[in-house]
Formats: structure tokens, sequence, C-alpha cells
């Protein structure tokens, strides 16, 4: 239940997206939620078997139910008319239910390409480049979403909001013949995170022309992409010489924590000078409130000043 919640919406204009599909047969019990835009089925086994069917139950109220119970509680469910009972330990509750065969389907018929990759891999490639998704007020449907490309060599993951830009490639367990790619909604790349556990298995991805989908340990997500063309990312990373800078991570992340006391709320820059083997921090309010660090790095090259988005960094 935890996994279709991500997709069900707490305010819906049709009443059954806020609802649960279950289905029941002899072996396990099917949940499917939907949001029209995208959708997750997870399966699960069954302790013991009745009858089979499908109705439909608000998901959050059979979650929070669900979760408040113990954990060793068996729970049996079944459906009376219109209602849907669950009975454990010495409690009983009854939900409203909603017609099954009213429940949307988010079945999209096309040739996907697949790859295997494993679920940590893929958690990766989104945590680097997921933050640099544009919100989906600022105007371009194509940078509201994570472009995915996979070809021979592996896949690629890229995120911009036009002011900052994050790409990040991995190999596969196995290469695509044809090259695919595909814009993945910024609601669908949180979903999808959620699913690529830190467990190391193996994840099933596939990719179409209008969809994009997701399997992994019983657990299917389906979602349509953003029809729009992603731009040449890769026309804006400058080219040619240049001089490298290496900084300890964490003494650079706690210089920069201590210089934003200092920063303006309207402005939030931080100036970096970076000459022969130093780094410096500075942020200033006024000429009476300022802050600087010193950062010791591995620098050999031009004496350089400039300006950077203290939030990006």
């Amino acid at each position: 239940l935890s996994a279709t919640l991500g997709v069900v919406e707490k305010r819906q204009t049709l009443p059954i997206l806020s609802n649960v599909l279950v289905s029941v047969d002899e072996a396990s019990v099917k949940l499917r939620a939907t949001d029209l835009e995208s959708e997750i089925e997870t399966i699960s086994s069954i302790s013991r078997f009745l009858s089979g069917g499908q109705t439909t139950v608000p998901a959050r109220k059979l979650f929070e139910l669900c979760r408040l119970l113990p954990d060793t509680e068996e729970v049996h469910m079944f459906l009376d008319g219109y209602s849907f009972i669950i009975e454990a330990g010495s409690g009983k509750y009854s939900l409203e239910t909603l017609q099954s065969a009213d429940f949307p389907s988010l079945d999209i018929e096309e040739e996907k390409s697949q790859i295997n990759i494993k679920s940590t891999h893929l958690k990766e490639l989104l945590r680097r480049t997921s933050f640099s998704i544009a919100p989906v007020e600022a105007g371009r449907r194509a940078l509201a979403g994570l472009y995915i490309a996979i070809d021979d060599v592996g896949i690629t993951a890229a995120a911009t909001d036009a002011s900052r830009l994050a790409i990040a490639q991995h190999n596969t367990n196995e290469s695509s013949t044809d090259p695919v790619s595909a814009i993945i909604p910024k609601k669908a790349v949180n979903e999808i995170s959620r699913l690529a556990t830190d467990i190391n298995e193996n994840i099933i991805l596939e990719i179409g022309k209008a969809s994009v989908g997701v399997k992994v340990s019983g657990t299917r997500f389906l979602t349509k992409t953003v029809d729009a063309i992603y731009p040449d990312y890769e026309a804006v990373i400058p080219h040619g010489e240049a001089f490298n800078l290496k900084i300890n991570k964490q003494s650079l992340s706690e210089g920069l924590s201590r210089v934003s006391v200092i920063s303006s709320e309207k402005d939030n820059d931080v100036f970096f000078k970076v000459s022969n083997n130093t780094t410096s921090l500075s942020a200033s309010k006024s000429q009476k409130s300022f802050g600087e660090e010193s950062i010791d790095c591995q620098y050999q090259g031009d004496n350089i000043e400039i300006r950077y988005r203290l939030t990006y960094l």
C-alpha cells in the first residue's frame, strides 16, 4: 500500500482516483493506483483464499488503518455489498467502495526498449541529477523532467533548469542496440527513486516513445513521458583548455555554510577567489557585515575571481 501512495493524489477531480484497485485471485492480491499520468501496481501473496474479485477502496484510509495494526496481526478482508470489510484481532472496520469497472487504466500499447540496471546504480543516477529539474511552473515543459538516454555504451541522465546543469552516466548490465531517449516527469522521477532501493537487485527499465516503465520486486511502475524535445545540453559545456581545481568536499561545504550566515537573503551569492593552492570564499551584506574563509586546495593556473549562487553550490 505504501508504494501506491505516491501516485494517489490527495485532491482529485475524479473521486475514484483517490482509491486503490484491489484484485484478488487464488495466489495473490494486486493493488493498483493511478493519477492518469502514471500508474503503479504491486503484488503480495495471501495466506488464505475464499473467493476472488475486484473492488476499489480509499487508498490512504486503508493504508493508515493497516499501519496502525500490530505487525504480527493477520488481516481478513472481504466485500459485503458496497462495503469493504476489514477484520483484525478484536477490531472490525468498513470502508466505502467504488465500482472497479470505473477504475481507469494507463495501458499504453507500444514497443519499448528494455535494459537491466542495478537498483543502486539507477538510484545514484537520479540522486546526482534530479535536483536540477526545473519546476513545472517555469513554463518550459521539456525542462520540467529528467532526460534519460540509452545507447550501446550505457545510460545517461541529464537535468537543467537553465541556470544549472547536472549530468550522470553509468554502464548498464546490457547494451541497447537502438539508441532511445525520453523525458520523465519530475513526480515520476520521485516515484522511481523510491522504488530504486539500496538493495543491489536488478531493475528492468523500459523506454518507449510515449511511456517509461520500471519493474522491480513484484512492483510495476508506468508513466507517460513529457512530449517535448530536450535541448542540446552538451552544447553549453565549455570545451578546450581549462584549469582544474581540487578541494576537499567537506571543507568546502562547511566553509559555504558559515559564509551563508552573512550572505544577503536577496543576493545569496558567494565570491570565489582562486590562486595557487588557495581558495578564498566570501560573502557580504554590507560594509560592516561580511564573512571570509580560506581553504587549501590543489590549483595551478590563472588567478580567478567569480561569483556563484550559494544555494546551487
